[in-house]
C-alpha cells in the first residue's frame, strides 16, 4: 500500500493544450490505476477531450488549473474519491467525469481504516559503519554531534524577551571576530511561561522544550534569563529537568548549576543585560575551542517539515525527501516526521510500517488525542488545509496527509514521541506536534534534530536557529520566483528529472549543510523568531 506508486519521468507543460483531444498523460497525472481523479499539469479548458485509455474519453466540463483535480469517471453523491489509490474524501454532490473536483464537491467523512499493525515493516539493510557517509560535525561530550556551534540566550517567560533580545543584539561582528568557530549568539524568546497552572502539564512541556534547546548539540553554551515572579520559576525548572553544564559555563551558584539570571534579583534590565553579556564573553573562548571533525551520518537527526503545500507536494518534493530519508536511515541516521494533524487520514499507512503493534498503537493514541483536543476547542481536523493549500489544489486533510507522509519514505516506523521528548531511537520516528511549522519544528529541535528539510509549494521562507533549514520547492514556477529562498527545485521532476536524482541531491545537500555550508535561510539571517514552544491548555 505505498503512497507513491509514481515511477519514471513526468513531463510538465504549463501551456494550454491547443488540440481538441489529447491523451490524459499529456495534460494530467493519474497516480494510481484505481484513482477517480487526475492532477492537472496544464490549464484545462472546457470542452477539451481527454483520452484516458482504460476509462475511455472524458471531456473537461470546467476550467481546471494546474495542481487541481479533474474527475476521470462519474462519482455518486456520498461515494469515496481516491487519489494515490487512497480515499481523500467523499463526494458532497453528484460529480460527472470531466468535472473540477475541489472544495465545492469534495469533503471529509468518517470511514474505517485498517491499521494492520506492523504488517509491512521490512528490515532496512543498514550499511556497515565503514561504508557510511560522513560529514564534518562537532562531537559533544554526550556522544551527540552538532552541525552548528551557537551560544543561546533562553527565556523562562515572555517577560524576559526584550532583555534577551538586547543581550543577543549587543554582540557585533567585532565582538565575535576572534571566535571563528562560534556561529553566533542567538536570543530565543517566546510568548509563554506564566498564566498557567503551577506544576501542570503545560509548564512541564515548556520546561522540557527549553531544556532540549539548552542541551542541544548545536548549542555550545547557554544562559537562562527570567523575570523572577513567573509561574515557570527558573530554579524549579533546573531542578525538574536535566540541564547540561557545558564548557565555559561557570555559574555563581555553583558548578552544578547552569548560567542563569532573573531581572528582578539582578536589579533591572540594564544590569541584567550587562551581566548576561559578561557571561557570554566569559564563555566564548571555551565555545570557540570546538572543532569540526569527520563524523558518521548516523549522528544526523533530520527534522521533516512541509509548509505552504500545494497539489504537487505529494508528487515531487515530499517523495523526493522520502528518498533522502531512506538513504539517511540506510546510513544509520534518524528522520523525524511530525505535524500529527497532517498525518490524520493517512495514519493507517504508517501503522503498517511500525516495527511493532505497540509503536503503531502509540500513533493511534495520539490521533485520538487530537480528535478530542480539537473537539473541545471547537475545531475540526479538516480545518487544517489553509487557504494557500486550497489555492494550490489541496482539498481535504486526508489528501494533504497522504502527500505529507511521503516525506517519511518507505522505511519502518521505529518510535513515536510526545512533543519535545529526547529522540533516542534511530530510523524513522514520529514526534507528536501541531501542524503549525514553527511550533512543530521547535518540538523536533528540542528532541535533538540537528538539520531540517522543509518542503514548500506556495513558498515558505522558513529558517530555524540553532538548526539549519533546507527548503525544497515543489514546482519550478515558485522556485524561479523565490530563488533567493529555495535551496532545491524538486519541480524539475515534472519535466523529466528522475525522482531518485532529486532525492539524492537533497541527501547530498544535507551532508554539506551539516558540515557547515549555509542554507538560503541561514545566509539571510532567518531563524530566531521561529522559536515557538507549543502552548497547551487554558491561558489563565
Amino acid at each position: 500500500m505505498a503512497t507513491q506508486p509514481l515511477d519514471g519521468k513526468i513531463t510538465l507543460n504549463l501551456d494550454r493544450p491547443t488540440a481538441s483531444e489529447v491523451k490524459l498523460e499529456e495534460v494530467a497525472l493519474r497516480l494510481h490505476p484505481v484513482d477517480d481523479v487526475a492532477i492537472v499539469k496544464k490549464t484545462l479548458m472546457p470542452g477539451l477531450t481527454l483520452d484516458t485509455g482504460d476509462k475511455g474519453k472524458v471531456k473537461a466540463r470546467q476550467l481546471v488549473q494546474p495542481g487541481h483535480k479533474v474527475a476521470l469517471n462519474d462519482i455518486e453523491e456520498g461515494s469515496p474519491i481516491r487519489r494515490y489509490g487512497q480515499i481523500i474524501g467523499f463526494a458532497t454532490q453528484p460529480i460527472k467525469a470531466g468535472d473540477h473536483v475541489h472544495s465545492h464537491n469534495l469533503a471529509v467523512a468518517n470511514f474505517t481504516r485498517d491499521y494492520a499493525f506492523a504488517s509491512e515493516a521490512r528490515p532496512v539493510d543498514i550499511l556497515p559503519p565503514e561504508e557510511r557517509r560522513t560529514f564534518q560535525g562537532y562531537l559533544r561530550p554526550d556522544g551527540r554531534v552538532g552541525t552548528r556551534n551557537y551560544i543561546a540566550i533562553l527565556g523562562s517567560v515572555n517577560c524576559s524577551a526584550s532583555t534577551i533580545r538586547a543581550v543577543a543584539n549587543s554582540f557585533t561582528e567585532e565582538d565575535l571576530k576572534d571566535y571563528p568557530n562560534v556561529d553566533g549568539v542567538i536570543g530565543l524568546t517566546h510568548k509563554n511561561g506564566c498564566g498557567m497552572r503551577h506544576g501542570g502539564d503545560a509548564i512541564a512541556q515548556l520546561q522540557m522544550t527549553l531544556a532540549g534547546f539548552a542541551n542541544h548539540p548545536n548549542v555550545g553554551a547557554y544562559v537562562l534569563i527570567g523575570l523572577g515572579c513567573e509561574t515557570n520559576q527558573i530554579r524549579e525548572m533546573i531542578a525538574s529537568q536535566r540541564f547540561e553544564i557545558k564548557q565555559g559555563m561557570s555559574s555563581p551558584e555553583g558548578q552544578n548549576m547552569p548560567l542563569f539570571l532573573t531581572i528582578q534579583e539582578t536589579g533591572g534590565i540594564r544590569k541584567t543585560v550587562a551581566a548576561a553579556r559578561q557571561m557570554v564573553l566569559d564563555a566564548l573562548p571555551k565555545v570557540n575551542e570546538a572543532r569540526r571533525t569527520e563524523q558518521s551520518a548516523e549522528h544526523l537527526v533530520l527534522a521533516l517539515q512541509c509548509g505552504g503545500s500545494d497539489g504537487w507536494s505529494g508528487i515531487t518534493a515530499n517523495p523526493a525527501l522520502g528518498f533522502a530519508v531512506d538513504e539517511l536511515v540506510r546510513n544509520g541516521g534518524t528522520a523525524v516526521l511530525s505535524e500529527t494533524p497532517e498525518i490524520y487520514g493517512a495514519e493507517h499507512m504508517l501503522t503498517r510500517r511500525a516495527v511493532s503493534p505497540e509503536v503503531g498503537q502509540k500513533l493511534i493514541d495520539r490521533i485520538k488525542w487530537w480528535e478530542h483536543y480539537t473537539g473541545i476547542n471547537g475545531q475540526d481536523l479538516d480545518n487544517n488545509p489553509s487557504p494557500g493549500n486550497k489555492l494550490g489544489g489541496l482539498t481535504t486533510i486526508y489528501e494533504k496527509s497522504l502527500g505529507a507522509i511521503a516525506k517519511g519514505g518507505q522505511t519502518p516506523l521505529t518510535a513515536v514521541y510526545k512533543y519535545a521528548e529526547p529522540i533516542t531511537e534511530r530510523g524513522l520516528v514520529i514526534m507528536d506536534t501541531p501542524g503549525y511549522d514553527p511550533v512543530s519544528a521547535t518540538g523536533q529541535v528540542a528532541g535533538g534534530a540537528n538539520v531540517i528539510v522543509f518542503t514548500t509549494g506556495r513558498g515558505s521562507v522558513f529558517g530555524f536557529k540553532p538548526t539549519p533549514s533546507i527548503k525544497v520547492a515543489t514546482n519550478t514556477t515558485m522556485y524561479e520566483q523565490m530563488t533567493e529562498d529555495m535551496d532545491i527545485n524538486a519541480g524539475k521532476i515534472l519535466t523529466g528529472t528522475p525522482l531518485a536524482e532529486v532525492g539524492q541531491e537533497i541527501f547530498e545537500l544535507v551532508l554539506r549543510v551539516a558540515s557547515g555550508e549555509q542554507s538560503k535561510s541561514e545566509a539571510q539571517g532567518v531563524g530566531e523568531e521561529e522559536f515557538n514552544p507549543w502552548i497547551l491548555g487554558a491561558m489563565l
